[in-house]
């Protein structure tokens, strides 16, 4: 590659199926930076078709190909968006990294799905895509997820500092960048999924916005334990996991146990799960963490970051203080595995995913 300064995208929709991000990234002589983002959300039609996929349905392969279609035109209405923001046009991108949204994850049973159509956001935008970026990994054996430690050992390893990089969407995924040791990570369990869930459940949002409604219960701790207690938290790497394995009736089945709890304790407990979860895994994978970096819309839950602050025994902040924004993270992220493929460069970590090996990843469709 020249030292010429090159232009990549990357769009994620993430398990929270709250929108679709997309990151300019610029590339040179091997650096990269944030030159702008777009975000669009999901509208109430589109998340509960998405959400509805994530199950069985009648006529699922019809619903998820209409599902597709909708998505690849709301990714190339946010990459053009971005596009003229940044008064760029279409020969100015080298590619665009479409993650697509996924439906299903079972890597035990070899396969996931993300919902795309590449060639539909090709014809729409001009620019090639790269897209599937899972399925290599899985097919070399490994879980397909998460990718994006790799990202963040290029971006921020040092040689002196042993740094846990978190990223909290719907699930939660840890990158361990110790020092004089090989970056590896995994999915510690949820993240954003349950609480979304409950407070849909309760109030008809979509979100918890900074634990305000957790903040009003108390955290009922036979619940906690029993939560912790899923053989998926103990689990030896690699792992990764989704909406698959947890899910509404994950916790009504939890729930059953314990009587008439306040519909905020358990908001509370929830977002205690999540802190709870995500600390421990820290705590075994780098036991002397000297800072911790969270991304993800969990970076911008007050109550979340406070619980993790406090049990976490080394600083706790957002991306934003190194440079690039929470919400803009994984989109960056998708974005460098786009150069990674056209470059011809491995975008998967074996020590991660438990592939057998580096490959390259994803499938381009030219522009």
């Amino acid at each position: 590659m020249s030292n010429q300064p090159h232009i990549y995208l990357g769009v994620m929709s993430g398990t929270s199926l709250d929108g679709a991000d997309v990151v300019a990234l610029e590339m040179s002589d091997g650096h990269f930076e944030v030159m702008g983002a777009f975000s669009i959300p999901f509208d109430a039609h589109l998340r509960a078709a998405c959400l509805h996929l994530q199950s069985a349905q009648a006529d699922e392969i019809h619903t998820a190909q209409q599902v597709a279609n909708q998505l690849a035109d709301l990714y190339s209405q946010a990459i053009n968006t971005l596009m003229v923001d940044l008064e760029l046009s279409p020969s100015d991108v080298q590619a665009v990294g479409v993650h697509g949204q996924t439906i299903r994850h079972r890597p035990e049973h070899n396969y996931t799905v993300q919902l795309n159509q590449p060639a539909r956001i090709a014809e729409q935008t001009g620019i090639t895509v790269i897209s599937d970026f899972r399925a290599r990994d899985i097919a070399a054996g490994g879980h397909g997820a998460p990718l994006v430690p790799a990202f963040h050992d290029a971006l921020w390893r040092t040689a002196h500092t042993n740094r846990v990089v978190v990223n909290i969407g719907g699930f939660a995924n840890i990158s361990v960048l110790n020092a004089n040791q090989p970056t590896f990570g995994f999915d510690t369990g949820p993240g954003n999924v349950l609480m979304d869930a409950w407070i849909g459940l309760h109030h008809e949002l979509t979100y918890d916005a900074n634990g305000s409604w957790a903040a009003q219960g108390q955290v009922n701790n036979a619940l906690l334990n029993n939560l912790l207690a899923d053989p998926y938290f103990h689990l030896p790497m690699p792992k990764s996991t989704g909406r698959d394995y947890f899910h509404m009736d994950w916790l009504n089945q939890k729930l059953a146990m314990h009587d008439n709890l306040p519909a905020t304790d358990v908001q509370a407990t929830l977002l205690a799960l999540t802190a709870r979860s995500i600390a421990e895994a820290i705590h075994t994978a780098s036991p002397q963490c000297h800072d911790i970096i969270v991304a993800g819309g969990g970076a911008l839950n007050r109550m979340l970051m406070l619980q993790l602050q406090m049990l976490c025994h080394c600083p706790v902040t957002n991306s934003g203080t190194l440079g690039i924004d929470p919400m803009h993270l994984e989109g960056a992220a998708f974005a460098w595995l786009a150069y990674r493929t056209m470059n011809h460069l491995s975008g998967n970590l074996p020590a991660v995913t438990g592939a057998r090996g580096e490959r390259i990843l994803g499938c381009i469709t030219p522009a």
